[in-house]
């Protein structure tokens, strides 16, 4: 098939590049001129695990195509994505201005059938605001279609590679069995294309992320009760996370969620509920936990160096909200490091992907290390924000060596509390008892 994707962020680029990867001619469009032209010269604007082989084979084999042209990019396109960003208002929904944006650039443009898929995480009823937007200008037939997608940054490819659902928001016969042709590669495991309604579709994937926000703050409430009374986080984790009517995924206790997902969907859909007259309480006090959540180590630094970080030299390992990607979207890390600044603190980060976005929002405010331990030097503590692989089993001669004093403040819960005890660190995680060597 032929296919355009609008917007060459995680989402758009991902698309793009896996339905090449399956023989379709695809052509990424973006209006940012710069990224296009790196993009046509095999540049990758994004850092997400394994994309790079499948983005230059599809490139060298010319089924994968950049532009800015958007008139010129959908011509012969049978369908359509609109990847494109949704960011949160002032008031917690979400802007669709450019999608609906596109959609009546689409109007006067497309000359002959075509499926506009609504690939962005839209609320309820976009579909039709589309269609209508199209619909001013448009003199032939066409059918918006919503089709969310379900992509972990970090494991996106695979996630779209093989997918554990396709979810396919349409009435339309015809863009049903486009659609249903369209991704048959990537279920031949037996996993469902699951076709529905558009509103279903659509709130489908805002469901999703906030049913998975709501177990991670639910999980941080836990471990944030397991200190109040002495019980270890991690054996409770254990203990539910073999029931399978809960499962043992995204029980985690940590800094809380960050990202571009679970931040704004949950906001956006609280936001839609209220537009409704519905009130999603279950998702306020979600939210009202994350935010906490995001600086919970603060007050235990703050006591630890007796309220005064000033002339104090604080280590960050992890800027990213998650391991394996450089996206720093309401990333904990960015909380943690404001708040240390305001309290006097001088502070040294290091993260494998992340350090060039960070430098990009907050300058030189910080010092970024060459690596690991170069960021340790002559740190009075290191704080663990984001679980790379690379942190889960370090030198800690080397740790103890670089720092002032053997001191761990770890968001991520990385490492054994006998362990810690034994090599004669001070040692706070979240939701278990602090070793204490002093």
């Amino acid at each position: 098939m032929k296919i355009a994707v609008v917007g060459t962020g995680y989402v758009g680029l991902v698309t793009g590049t896996c339905f090449a990867e399956t023989g379709n001619n695809v052509v990424c469009i973006d209006i940012n001129e710069e990224k296009v032209a790196q993009m046509k010269s095999g540049v990758i604007p994004i850092y997400e695990p394994h994309l790079d082989v499948l983005f230059e084979r599809n490139i060298r084999e010319g089924r994968l195509t950049f532009s800015t042209d958007l008139a010129a990019s959908i011509v012969d396109a049978q369908i359509i994505f609109l990847a494109l960003p949704t960011p949160p208002g002032e008031d917690g929904s979400a802007d669709l201005s450019y999608v609906l944006g596109v959609a009546k650039q689409l109007g006067s443009l497309i000359s002959d059938y075509k499926i506009i898929v609504d690939k962005s995480t839209v609320p309820v009823g976009t579909a039709e605001l589309v269609n209508n937007a199209i619909a001013e200008n448009a003199k032939v037939q066409f059918d918006v279609v919503s089709n969310p997608e379900f992509l972990r940054e970090g494991f996106a490819v695979d996630d779209f590679m093989k997918p554990d659902r396709v979810v396919i928001g349409t009435r339309s016969e015809r863009a049903k069995q486009l659609m249903n042709e369209l991704y048959k590669p990537f279920t031949r495991q037996g996993n469902p294309i699951i076709f529905m309604d558009e509103r279903s579709a659509e709130l489908t994937k805002y469901a999703a992320n906030a049913f998975l926000a709501t177990k991670i703050s639910f999980m941080n409430e836990i471990a944030n009760f397991c200190e109040k009374v002495g019980a270890d986080v991690d054996m409770v984790r254990l203990g539910i996370g073999t029931d399978d009517r809960i499962g043992k995924r995204f029980l985690f206790p940590g800094m809380g969620y960050g990202g571009s997902c679970f931040p704004k969907d949950v906001q956006a859909l609280a936001k839609s509920g209220n537009d409704s007259g519905y009130e999603f309480k279950i998702l306020k006090s979600v939210m009202k936990v994350n935010e906490r959540q995001k600086t919970t180590l603060l007050k235990p630094i703050l006591d630890y160096f007796n309220n005064s970080l000033t002339h104090t030299k604080i280590a960050i390992w992890g800027l990213a909200f998650k391991p394996d990607t450089d996206d720093i979207r309401e990333a904990p890390a960015l909380y943690m490091i404001e708040h240390l600044l305001e309290a006097g603190a001088t502070i040294v980060a290091y993260d494998p992907e992340a350090m060039p976005n960070v430098q990009k929002q907050k300058g030189y405010a910080i010092t970024y290390a060459r690596d690991a331990y170069e960021a340790l030097e002559g740190a009075d503590a290191l704080l663990i924000c984001t679980e790379w692989g690379m942190f889960r089993n370090p030198d800690f001669d080397k740790i103890g060596k670089a720092l002032k004093s053997k001191v761990i403040f770890d968001g991520r819960n990385l490492y054994e509390l006998d362990k810690m005890q034994e090599l004669g660190f001070f040692y706070k995680s979240i939701g278990r008892s602090t070793v204490n060597n002093d």
